[in-house]
């Protein structure tokens, strides 16, 4: 037993060799960017003693739309709810034209007896 536990260097080698293999299997080269647009993107500006020569950027106009497209209210985003909590509410225009005159969805205060009955005797104590 205490043989098989010394190892070469033929064997460490060969043991180095199928780890490389195994890794190279299973890892994946990722040359595109893309955007979370689940996280909020905070952009801080430099200090205000800093000399350090401002960056010049290029306009990266794929960027800056996935940027606005994240950003964007989830209406705009989508032209239908994409989930079920998303359905209600979706579509918040009034079914009918809200009027000030119209008595079905206007509750206007309006004074009756009893009510002025209860504000006279609430001015009166007081």
């Amino acid at each position: 037993m205490a043989g098989n536990d010394k190892r070469d260097m033929v064997h460490q080698s060969a043991i180095l060799v199928e780890t490389i293999k195994k890794e190279q299997r299973h890892m994946k080269l990722h040359t595109e960017f893309g955007i979370n647009p689940y996280r909020k993107l905070h952009f801080l500006p430099d200090k205000p003693l800093c000399r350090k020569p401002p960056e010049v950027l290029t306009d990266n106009t794929d960027y800056m739309e996935a940027f606005h497209k994240a950003r964007q209210v989830p209406t705009k985003k989508y032209s239908m709810p994409q989930t079920e909590s998303q359905e209600i509410g979706w579509w918040s225009a009034p079914l009918v034209p809200s009027k000030r005159d119209d008595r079905r969805f206007n509750f206007n205060r309006v004074g009756t007896d009893i009510t002025k009955h209860k504000e006279s005797a609430l001015r009166s104590s007081n």
